[in-house]
């Protein structure tokens, strides 16, 4: 039996205050929503490339999902491992 799924993923990056950089990203599974962060932070000398702090912001939000999939999938495996109590309902 072969799976398939499509998942969305959508990233949203915007300035905070004209040297940061914050990004969101949200993947929809379809039955679950997960939101991540990044932000960039730029020094006030560094030539202003809005391109490099939407690329380190949008990194680090990516990252920040990869590792709440981890632990999703960890938290899943070990709820599959658990043994499973039978319960028997006795009349009397």
């Amino acid at each position: 039996m072969s799976h398939t799924a499509e998942w969305k993923v959508r990233l949203h990056l915007f300035e905070d205050d004209g040297r940061t950089t914050k990004a969101q990203v949200v993947l929809d599974t379809g039955t679950n929503a997960i939101t991540a962060h990044g932000s960039a932070h730029s020094h006030p000398a560094d030539t202003n490339v809005p391109e490099i702090g939407d690329e380190l912001a949008a990194g680090r939000a990516m990252v920040d999902l990869a590792h709440q999939l981890l632990e999703t999938a960890e938290r899943d495996i070990q709820g599959m491992a658990a043994p499973r109590l039978i319960t028997h309902q006795t009349t009397g």
